[in-house]
């Protein structure tokens, strides 16, 4: 058992629209989350960077792509493929002082 585990390909229901899916393994996603002895400290995942694709997506889950239009429609302005991650900084330092709760300041 370690410190550090990475926790991989998540359902594509269970994240969000904008997380690209696995070509590899049809319904789960390119993301991940990070856990520090058992504590999720951070998560994140390969962004869908096709217009076309996010479009798609959204109306497989029964949403009007239009109400998303300032999100989706920026890879067609120049915006280039990436990543996103998220960083609980609290949770990580909690863990590092092994606290029980990081409020105890």
């Amino acid at each position: 058992e370690g410190e550090f585990v990475f926790v991989t390909h998540f359902p594509s229901g269970k994240r969000p629209f904008y997380v690209m899916d696995d070509p590899e393994a049809p319904g789960e996603t390119l993301s991940f989350d990070l856990l520090l002895r058992g504590l999720e400290i951070t998560t994140g995942g390969q962004r869908i960077h096709s217009y076309e694709n996010q479009v798609q997506k959204l109306e497989a889950r029964g949403h009007n792509p239009a109400d998303f239009e300032s999100y989706i429609g920026v890879p067609r302005v120049g915006l280039p493929p990436h990543g996103g991650l998220g960083i609980g900084l609290e949770r990580l330092v909690m863990k590092i002082c092994n606290l029980s709760n990081i409020r105890v300041f």
